[in-house]
């Protein structure tokens, strides 16, 4: 039979975190591009009043998207640690928690999401000619969030065990629905805002059933069993320790950014227009990227329960040095086709030509991004959650606050605005490498030299 795991625990780290990580990369590609579909069909076949309403309610499904997202990585760096120490009980009553809470938090953010959509979208003080279109596509979006939290479980789960090719395949499958529904909906049936929406629910259940499906059928450790569906407190509280803080650490990301989105509103609308094509960009920089959070992660958190001190520091370095590789190249290049990038999203030129401002501060940024995250996955994969998003909180989400009531409150210019990314990053990478290198130091001492891998 064939099997589609992967030993974090020996080989080479070089090989086998890239073998790990390029389908994963490849999954993130494909969902971001998938995305891009609902903003370029509707900016091409709708108009760019569709276009600027679909913007508009990106930071909101960032938002909540984030937190199963975070809830997810709970899941991956507990259910990681598991399987490298082999207890097979603690990795069941792990697989099974976590799928209702996963699922719970879905239906929690869908439910929330509906009644309070009008009032959130009121108060980032969207154009009043977009307001509508964005209430309805945001509520129909959020009709697949318990699907996504279903997905985000059995990916968090597959990853941890080393299987990342799976997810890239059905999430193909599913993306290639989504956008034959984008153009049915769009150019047939002329639901604008609302065929996107629809086509993305409809993707994002089909993903999780094809996930969900490969778990129940599954004869490995981390296999579901429906007379196994029971909450562990023990796990549970152990889940939430992680994941709770990592899920608050992209809410305030998504919070803090809806000020950048409240500031970008107080231009005219081309600019607001323009903002929502360049800003394509970031989610497909930011997915690649995290294809290496993902692998550092599940890489140390397997070594640290197996035991293997030397192939933690080894496993954070070279996802550091791949993913600032990832964000530096993809930056660039995204900017060096910035023309046929932005004409991917709209006709209008001047629109095109108020997205460039975004990603000419953008191409060179992104890559610094890199020596933040890469340092709170490496954190997390040492079971340490909490203090790291306080760091985030800090240096990342409260500075760029106070960069829009001073910096950018003075300067007035959108460029003023896009620099707050790259100084916030500098700020928390330098604190969160420093976080890391002191918790790797304990770690180190606590586990027994006869338990260092020999390679």
């Amino acid at each position: 039979m064939k099997t589609y795991e992967m030993d974090l625990r020996s080989g080479s780290l070089w090989k086998k975190i890239f073998a790990f990580s390029v389908p994963l990369m490849l999954s993130n590609i494909l969902q971001v591009l998938f995305n891009m579909s609902d903003v370029a069909v509707v900016g091409k076949f709708a108009g760019p009043i569709a276009l600027g309403a679909v913007g508009s309610t990106s930071i909101l499904i960032t938002l909540f998207t984030g937190l199963l997202i975070g809830l997810a990585s709970g899941v991956n760096a507990l259910t990681a640690l598991h399987i490298g120490s082999g207890n097979g009980r603690d990795l069941q009553e792990t697989v099974h928690t976590s799928l209702i809470l996963c699922f719970s938090m879905g239906v929690m953010i869908m439910v929330v999401g509906i009644i309070f959509s009008q009032g959130i979208l009121a108060v980032m003080h969207t154009k009043e000619e977009l307001i509508s279109d964005a209430v309805l596509y945001l509520r129909i979006y959020l009709l697949g969030m318990p699907a996504l939290g279903l997905y985000n479980f059995g990916n968090a789960v597959l990853s941890a065990a080393g299987d990342t090719r799976r997810p890239l395949y059905y999430l193909l499958f599913s993306g290639i629905v989504n956008v034959l529904l984008n153009l049915f909906f769009v150019i047939l049936c002329r639901w604008d805002v609302a065929g996107v929406a629809a086509a993305s629910v409809v993707s994002q259940y089909l993903s999780a059933l094809l996930i969900l499906a490969v778990l129940f059928r599954s004869r490995e450790g981390f296999a579901l069993r429906l007379h196994n569906l029971r909450v562990d407190r023990e796990k549970m509280g152990r889940i939430l320790r992680i994941g709770i803080p990592s899920s608050f650490q992209y809410a305030l990301f998504a919070i803090a950014n809806l000020f950048v989105q409240t500031s970008v509103n107080s231009f005219d609308h081309v600019m607001v227009e323009g903002n929502s094509a360049a800003a394509n960009a970031d989610p497909l920089v930011y997915d690649m990227m995290a294809a290496f959070y993902t692998a550092c992660s599940s890489f140390i958190a397997q070594n640290f329960g197996a035991g293997k001190r030397d192939r933690i520091l080894k496993s954070f370095l070279i996802c550091l040095l791949y993913s600032f590789l990832t964000g530096l190249i993809a930056g660039v290049g995204i900017y060096v086709f910035r023309y046929p990038f932005l004409a991917l999203f709209t006709n209008e030129k001047a629109v095109v030509e108020a997205g460039i401002y975004r990603l000419s501060v953008m191409a060179l940024s992104y890559s610094v991004s890199a020596f933040m995250d890469c340092s709170i996955a490496a954190s997390r994969g040492l079971g340490k959650s909490v203090l790291p998003t306080v760091i985030v909180i800090m240096g990342s989400c409260v500075f760029r606050v106070v960069w829009i009531y001073t910096v950018f409150a003075c300067f007035g210019t959108i460029q003023s605005l896009y620099l707050l990314y790259v100084f916030s990053w500098l700020v928390t990478a330098a604190a969160e490498l420093a976080y890391f290198a002191v918790v790797y130091r304990k770690t180190a001492q606590r586990v027994p030299a006869e338990e260092v891998s020999r390679e």
